[in-house]
Order: structure tokens, then sequence, then C-alpha cells
């Protein structure tokens, strides 16, 4: 292909990222239009997802498609744990539910990890880089909004204590995925479903909203 993956993944899927973060949910938490309790809820949608990315990453780690994209630095559930704790208390577990358009998505990303690499790898990407990169952007928004700890318990999703350079890091990504063991019409099935990830994520975002309109 003349095309790099990289490339080529993100600009076949920028249709249904921009859908996302253009959800009526998400604006309205970013613009600081709803309580930190939507954000709780965002919160507790999102443990779901990253249980299911995360709970076979130790076997997934050697798979030659998705094992180089298996890196300790950009696991999130412990950091996600602490911010529920943070937010929901101690027995977070206890109240912890998840929205039917959570709980497609989840079973998706589980699906993909248990049968098919390359579709992990289109989860994996829309998810970690997607938190390397306009997730810096809820965190701050949150931080100032809510007045979390710059850093700190409540955000923590969103802090890559071990990742130095972010930017760099990205590229080493993208090129992980130039070298991704694929054909042709594999990495067209792998574009599909990084479609399918965004959508399955706007979804959710979609069930968000209509659990958090906003009133006149």
């Amino acid at each position: 292909m003349n095309t790099a993956f990289s490339t080529l993944i993100r600009t076949a899927s920028h249709e249904q990222h921009m859908e996302a973060e253009t959800s009526t949910f998400m604006s309205d938490l970013l613009g600081g239009r709803l309580g930190v309790e939507a954000y709780a809820r965002y919160t507790e949608q999102l443990w779901f997802v990253y249980e299911a990315l995360e709970a076979d990453a130790e076997r997934l780690a050697s798979d030659p498609v998705a094992g180089p994209f298996i890196r300790p630095e950009l696991l999130r559930r412990g950091a996600l744990e602490r911010d529920l704790t943070h937010l929901r208390g101690a027995d977070w577990r206890a109240t912890l539910t998840a929205l039917p358009a959570t709980e497609a998505y989840a079973a998706r990303v589980a699906e993909c990890a248990r049968e098919w690499p390359g579709g992990y790898v289109a989860h994996h990407y829309t998810r970690y880089l997607g938190d390397l990169s306009g997730g810096q952007i809820i965190r701050g928004k949150a931080e100032q909004t809510w007045g979390f700890a710059r850093k700190g318990d409540g955000v923590r999703f969103y802090v890559f204590a071990d990742i130095g350079n972010p930017a760099a890091f990205k590229r080493g990504y993208r090129e992980l995925l130039d070298g991704v063991r694929a054909d042709e019409l594999e990495q067209q099935r792998i574009v599909a479903e990084c479609r399918r990830a965004f959508a399955l994520n706007t979804a959710v975002f979609h069930a968000l909203g209509e659990e958090f309109p906003l009133t006149a």
C-alpha cells in the first residue's frame, strides 16, 4: 500500500472520530454545563471498557499482531479505580452499573480480545491514543470545573506518569501501526473496526446525554 497504515486508519475514521468528539454530552461536559455526577457516571462507563481492554492484555502480549501494542505504561484500569474511589467512595463497586450501550461496547472489545487480534488493535488505538490526546483536554476541564487537584485523584485516568514525552510516544505508536502484521484486506478490516469502535463510543455518549439532559 502506498499510504502508511497509521495515516489510513486516521483519515478513514475521521468522520466517526469527529462525531464522537462533538456529541452533545461531551460538549456539555467540556463546556462546564454538567455537574460532577455526570463526570463520575462517564468515568464508571470507562471502567467497563478498560476492563475489557486490559483483562487479556497479558495473554495478548505474546501475540504477533497485538503484542507490540501491549505497553504497561498505557494501562488505565488501576488509575480508573483510584478515580472511582475518589468520586464514589471506597465501595464504588457496589453501585457500579453499565449502560446498555456500554455493555455492547465492552462486549465487542472483549470479543476482539478473545478472537481477533487485529480488531483488538483497532480498539486499542481508538482508546489509548485518544486518551493521550483529547483526553488531556478533558483532564484540564475537569480540574477547572470541579476543582480536582492537578493530575490528582479524580483525573488520574488521564495522567500517564510513565510516558515522559507523549508526542514521541504517539510517533512510536504510529510506527507500530505502520508495521502491523496484516495484509491489505486485513488492514481494511481493522479500519472498519476502528470506525465501529468510534460508533460504539458515540452510542455511550448518546446514552449519557439522555441520562443527563440539560434543562432549560
